[in-house]
């Protein structure tokens, strides 16, 4: 029930107004009395809407905390333009790691996945980073760099390994590894052409 009327929900109107007041109110919420104090009534009560509102739209208290995950992972700005595709994608992985890895990043990583079983946040979330590497890799084609690699080539080389140690094995996570990522990428699109 949660995805069909998360897919039904108009961009502005009531609906809209309602799904801010919502998030905003699991955000306060949260920073006030802690992740595990949640509720639905209390968040209800919080945005101004009843209970009913909240479990006819988001279904359960899990489904709503991954969809304010997953807009809280959306990307703000799009990735710096530093002038060359090795040092675009440095930035941009180094800082996907750091949000990523970080205790909150983790926390709304768990959110988005545990509420989401049918895929469809993760899907968002693997949209938003192939958004913010698309941007990079298109602002290389268009200064002619040579040997820029596909989209798909930098999920796979960069964001899925990154991806697995937030994840299974957060040690040994800073900007070495996410330049070592990059760095690999690059030469193995080198190495294919």
């Amino acid at each position: 029930m949660a995805p069909m009327a998360r897919s039904m929900a108009r961009p502005g109107g009531r609906s809209a107004r309602v799904q801010e007041a919502v998030h905003t109110a699991v955000r306060e919420l949260e920073a006030e009395v802690g992740r595990d104090a949640l509720t639905v009534p209390l968040i209800a009560a919080r945005a101004g809407v009843t209970p009913s509102t909240v479990y006819r739209r988001w279904g359960d208290l899990g489904a709503l905390l991954s969809d304010v995950a997953v807009e809280h992972l959306r990307p703000e700005t799009e990735p710096e333009d530093l002038g060359g595709l090795s040092a675009d994608l440095t930035a941009w992985a180094e800082q996907f790691l750091d949000e990523m890895a970080s205790p909150p990043g983790r926390a709304y990583i768990r959110d988005a996945l545990l509420g989401d079983p049918d895929g469809d946040n993760a899907g968002r979330c693997s949209a938003y980073a192939a958004e913010q590497i698309d941007v990079v890799l298109r602002r290389a084609t268009a200064r002619g760099e040579p040997r820029v690699p596909g989209t798909e080539s930098v999920i796979d080389h960069v964001v899925a390994p990154m991806m697995y140690r937030i994840l299974f094995r957060p040690g040994g996570l800073d900007p070495a590894y996410a330049q070592r990522l990059v760095a690999d990428c690059l030469a193995a699109e080198q190495d294919r052409r």
